[in-house]
């Protein structure tokens, strides 16, 4: 699949409110996008974008697990060439003895149906539009599961696999389909997690760069690099790793 660069491109984000979202609006406009739509659940929140970037910076409306929310914006932005499935969410708790199932089944819904989803209404628009591709935000936790997150890991390893399907689905139209598996990342959600962690910055310019390229599964860190070097030497010995805490 050819690659696609954002210099000149029409941008969809979802969840471009704060951490990578933000850094993904930010650095497309950087790196010469014609214009960003910016979707949030709270269009207040993207001010601060729309302060620095003027009419670049389009507000949508958008809870990717709200479909009256995707249709019009599927609607509202029909000349969109390049869809990043950022939204996401984790705290959903353990995977049983949990008090609270309802963060569990958020989890999926955010981070495999409103991939699923907004896909499936912006799919003919890129089609109409030429191709573009679809970028999907996962996680190395769709590598492996990580023991504290077991519904987040599940969720994003749906997500890979649904990238993996979109991407067969979506060859013969011409649209790249990527993966993209940060490691931790700077941003509200890592913020207990104790690792070190990369700049949300960093990694936006990174799958920028990548797409460009044509590249399909992107690993934007240090970290994720050697985690997926990690699983296909030995999966197991990775899976007991992560159970151990490391």
């Amino acid at each position: 699949m050819p690659g696609v660069s954002v210099k000149d491109k029409v941008v969809l984000i979802s969840g471009s409110n704060r951490g990578i979202g933000k850094s993904f609006a930010i650095q497309a406009l950087e790196m010469g996008a014609k214009k960003v739509y910016a979707g949030a659940r709270d269009e207040s929140q993207l001010a601060e974008l729309i302060a620095k970037y003027g009419d670049k910076i389009v507000p949508i409306a958008l809870d990717v697990t709200n479909q009256d929310h995707i249709d019009a914006a599927a609607a509202a932005a029909r000349d969109v060439e390049i869809l990043i499935n950022n939204a996401g969410m984790g705290g959903g708790g353990p995977a049983v003895s949990n008090p609270n199932p309802d963060g569990q089944r958020m989890e999926m819904k955010v981070n495999y149906f409103g991939i699923m989803n907004l896909s499936s209404a912006f799919a003919p628009i890129l089609k109409e539009n030429g191709g573009g591709a679809i970028v999907n935000i996962l996680s190395v936790a769709a590598l492996s599961s990580f023991a504290f997150a077991p519904g987040y890991s599940a969720s994003k390893a749906a997500g890979r696999s649904l990238t993996q399907a979109l991407r067969v689905e979506l060859g013969g139209q011409n649209t790249l389909v990527s993966g993209v598996f940060p490691g931790p990342v700077d941003t509200d959600m890592a913020k207990n997690v104790p690792m070190d962690k990369v700049s949300s910055d960093s990694v936006a310019i990174h799958v920028y760069e990548e797409i460009a390229k044509g590249s399909e599964d992107i690993y934007p860190d240090p970290f994720a690099v050697q985690f997926a070097k990690g699983v296909q030497a030995d999966a197991k010995a990775v899976e007991k790793a992560n159970a151990a805490g490391f």
